[in-house]
């Protein structure tokens, strides 16, 4: 398995690589949204983090049903605003706090390398 590290620049270009289920063995939680917040993939360290089942998420959206906690100007409001401009790519630390103990995280987001897609990638701090 080739290795992904948070945060790196072409990270976009190292999930391509990955084979179908290599995503759960990322060290670090990867969610990827469509353009509107849907969930598309929601990986296995992702739901450690927030003691979700990752197939349970699929198909709702990120920031009403699974993570109301970042419907926020800091979260949702910068996600909002890369896809407008077609180019999202913001790292800050954030608190995950809905329905666990509030978790202080980094949180990478990135438009996905091909298709109308977007990760969110977390780390716990």
């Amino acid at each position: 398995m080739q290795v992904v590290a948070f945060g790196e620049d072409n990270i976009e270009n190292s999930l391509a690589k990955l084979k179908e289920g290599e995503i759960d063995k990322l060290a670090f939680g990867a969610i990827q949204l469509d353009k509107n917040g849907t969930v598309i993939q929601y990986n296995a360290a992702e739901g450690e983090i927030t003691g979700r089942d990752p197939s349970a998420v699929l198909g709702k959206n990120f920031f009403k049903d699974v993570a109301p906690c970042t419907a926020t100007p800091e979260f949702e409001g910068k996600f909002k605003k890369g896809v407008a401009a077609g180019d999202l790519n913001v790292m800050f630390e954030y608190i995950f706090d809905y329905q666990m103990q509030p978790t202080k995280v980094k949180v990478h987001m990135k438009k996905a390398l091909m298709g109308d897609s977007y990760w969110v990638f977390v780390k716990r701090l």
